[in-house]
Formats: C-alpha cells, sequence, structure tokens
C-alpha cells in the first residue's frame, strides 16, 4: 500500500484482533456445522468458462425475480440513480467503487439492486461483490456455492478488521472493482442509529486508488421481506431508495497522513465520517418517503 504511511499494522496485530472463529468454522450452539475456509481460496481462483456461465445464470435469476418483487408488485421510489449509473459506466478502470447502505431486512441484497438496469444487475463483470455473513449464507456447500456465484464474500462477525474477507475487498478494489458494504454488519431491525464497523475504513484506506464511495438510504425494504416470522414476501409495499453524492474523502486522508494518525486512528475517523453522510442521507430520505 505504498504512498499511504499507516504503519503500524503486523502480524501480532492481525492476530490479536482474530476471534476463535478464524479457523473459518460456522459454529452453532456450540456444535461444529461447516467449514468454510476453503471458499475464499476458490473466489481467487481464476474462474472456469462453466463458472463465469453458472454466475451469469445466478444473476439473471435472481435479478428477475427481484425486479418482480420490487418494480412490479411493490411500489419502489428511486431517488438519484443518476450517481450509480454515472459511477458503473464512467469511472476510469482503474478506481474502484464501494457502496455503503443501511440494512433493515435480508432482502436489502438483492433488493437495492433490483432497480438497476438490466445491463448493470445482470452483468457478472459490473455487478458488486458483497459481504454476507458466513454464519447465515454459507452453512452447506450447496448455500456456499449459490452465494458465491452471486459474488458474495463469508465475513465472520467479530473476527475484527484484518479477516481474510477483508483482505479479499481490498484485492477487488486494487482491481478497479466494486464492492458493497453494510456497515451496520447486521440487519437492524430497530432501526436505532449504531456505530458503524471499522472494516469499510480499512477498505477505504488501504486501497491502492482512494475508492469511489457512495451512500445508499433505502426505507420500506423490511416490509416487503418482515424481520419477524413467518418470513414472506409481500406486495403492494412501498420502498423508497436515495444515491448520495460520492463522499469526498480526499480532504481527510491528507489530514491523516499529515497528522501521522496511526490506521486505528484513521479507520475510525474514516467510519465516521460515513456514518455522518449516511446519517444526512437518512433524514433526507425520510421526508421523500413520507411524501409518498
Amino acid at each position: 500500500n505504498a504512498g499511504k504511511p499507516f504503519p503500524d499494522r503486523s502480524d501480532s496485530r492481525r492476530a490479536a484482533v482474530r476471534s476463535p472463529q478464524s479457523s473459518g468454522t460456522v459454529v452453532a450452539a456450540g456444535a461444529m456445522v461447516y467449514d468454510i475456509k476453503w471458499i475464499i481460496p476458490k473466489l481467487r481462483q481464476h474462474p472456469s468458462r462453466l463458472w463465469n456461465i453458472a454466475s451469469s445464470i445466478t444473476f439473471a435469476a435472481v435479478g428477475i425475480f427481484s425486479k418482480i418483487i420490487i418494480e412490479w408488485l411493490n411500489k419502489t421510489t428511486v431517488y438519484n440513480k443518476h450517481i450509480i449509473v454515472r459511477a458503473l459506466d464512467l469511472r476510469p478502470k482503474n478506481v474502484p467503487l464501494i457502496t455503503v447502505s443501511n440494512h433493515h431486512s435480508c432482502f436489502d441484497d438483492p433488493g437495492i439492486w433490483a432497480t438497476l438496469d438490466i445491463r448493470h444487475g445482470f452483468n457478472r463483470r459490473k455487478i458488486r461483490w458483497s459481504l454476507a455473513a458466513q454464519d447465515i449464507c454459507f452453512t452447506n456447500v450447496w448455500h456456499s456455492y449459490f452465494f458465491m456465484l452471486g459474488k458474495c464474500i463469508p465475513i465472520v462477525r467479530g473476527d475484527g478488521v484484518y479477516q481474510e474477507a477483508m483482505d479479499f475487498c481490498i484485492e477487488k478494489l486494487a482491481l478497479g472493482e466494486w464492492v458493497h458494504v453494510f456497515p451496520e454488519g447486521k440487519v437492524n431491525m430497530l432501526k436505532e442509529e449504531m456505530r458503524l464497523k471499522w472494516g469499510v475504513g480499512r477498505l477505504i484506506l488501504e486501497s491502492p486508488v482512494t475508492p469511489i464511495v457512495i451512500p445508499i438510504c433505502h426505507l420500506g425494504m423490511d416490509e416487503v421481506l418482515p424481520n419477524e416470522p413467518p418470513y414472506m414476501l409481500k406486495v403492494g409495499k412501498r420502498v423508497t431508495m436515495n444515491y448520495g453524492e460520492p463522499i469526498d474523502f480526499s480532504g481527510l486522508l491528507a489530514e491523516l497522513r499529515d497528522s501521522k494518525a496511526s490506521e486505528m486512528e484513521a479507520r475510525k475517523a474514516i467510519t465516521d465520517h460515513i456514518h455522518q453522510e449516511l446519517l444526512r442521507l437518512k433524514a433526507a430520505t425520510e421526508k421523500l418517503h413520507a411524501k409518498l
């Protein structure tokens, strides 16, 4: 990560922040359930033609289903969609993209992307990589392959900012790709203000090229798929999605370098900046949602 003087990371610090789950084994109620250590190495491999075909089919199938739910069976209003379109179509190939959003429902991803144009949402090359909870999405080999084909990366909640999933995201950002993050780290069922996880700060800090960072706020997704049993998709609900302008980190990053901030201080400052931008976007989106 040349040119970014935040030198205090070390293997010993990495080890210090890892949890017992670092072994890559999903644990439920004290029982060994599923070993996920193979997944990220598999994702790092050059994909075969068969894999690419299967991935394209996965995105098409999920995309069609999600569009039917979000755009046909529910009333969804999208504001400032041109912001994400501009980032997907016009950013230089070496410039990565990070999107950050609130997390209100298990249908947020793919629901958010159901409003993208087909040329974006169904394109496995352009669509996002997304961090997904290993204990929910990667519980057996079949689920694992489905989410891998959908460009999901198993994140071990509580395993810290230096886990392999975060390393993998930085590798993808270095290639100019798009990574989506739910920085709350879980479904925020109470919609309360939460401290954001600092992992997104590490992604921005360690990306070789400073990424374009676009905040997204959505409201109503938890009415389309409620967080309580029987967990059935609903119709006729109102959903509002609002894209914010890209967050400018140039001044903050320069200030952090000049002050010789530690990596931890830098991650916190970056994440706090994202938090404030998401809060501003939330306030604006709530006003728009109330008008519908």
